[in-house]
């Protein structure tokens, strides 16, 4: 789940892992089609959407190697 909260901080939410970690880089402007990075040093490839996309949004993104 990608979320902004009130201060405008975006965040990934990985259930399986019960993990929340803010987005700290992006590797497209847009966020979508690219890779962000997590606090924790993950890399999330997140899935191609339109850029006003609403959030929060429940997406499969996938997890890339270190």
């Amino acid at each position: 789940m990608i979320r902004k909260d009130a201060q405008g901080t975006l965040s990934a939410y990985v259930p399986k892992k019960d993990l929340e970690e803010p987005i700290v880089s992006m590797e497209l402007e847009g966020m979508w089609g690219g890779v962000v990075t997590l606090a924790n040093g993950w890399r999330l490839e997140l899935p191609a959407m339109a850029p006003e996309t609403s959030l929060p949004i429940t997406v499969e993104a996938r997890r890339l190697g270190e």
